[in-house]
């Protein structure tokens, strides 16, 4: 079995130059807790997920938002929590976006998926065509389609 068996092909996505708003727009309007980030050519240059997010609202003494770039978090005993938030709403997703994306190609074997999944302790892999993104793969796929038929 290889991935484009198994991908879902309606991925939601955000683009690099949206926002943290809109990241949280589709998290909450379509129930998920990831995103690729991609270019104008559909390419994939990033991921955010909700832990990622995470991270940015919790409080911390130590970091700072820097033109865009975060230097780390949003100072936690400056500002309140409400106020943190409402900062962090219209940072630029690649502020805070996970550069180095765990992806494989359409036709990999879903063992070597799974392994992926298992070795990194991450929740989905992108999927890509030709340095597109074609697909999404998560542990769920995975599980779902390796014992399908086998369970009583």
């Amino acid at each position: 079995m290889q991935a484009f068996e198994i991908m879902v092909t309606k991925v939601f996505k955000v683009k690099e130059k949206d926002t943290i708003r809109s990241v949280l727009n589709k998290f909450i309007d379509h129930g998920i807790s990831g995103l690729p980030v991609v270019n104008d050519r559909n390419e994939i240059v990033a991921f955010i997920s909700d832990g990622d997010i995470m991270r940015l609202i919790g409080k911390h003494n130590d970091y700072v938002i820097d033109n865009f770039y975060v230097i780390g978090v949003i100072k936690g005993d400056e500002d309140e929590f409400e106020e943190r938030v409402q900062k962090i709403l219209d940072l630029n997703v690649m502020a805070i976006a996970k550069i180095k994306v765990h992806k494989v190609q359409w036709n990999e074997e879903v063992e070597n998926i799974a392994a992926i999944l298992g070795k990194k302790q991450i929740k989905k892999l992108v999927v890509e065509r030709n340095g597109v993104l074609v697909g999404i793969i998560s542990r769920g796929d995975v599980i779902r389609n390796s014992f399908k038929g086998l369970l009583e």
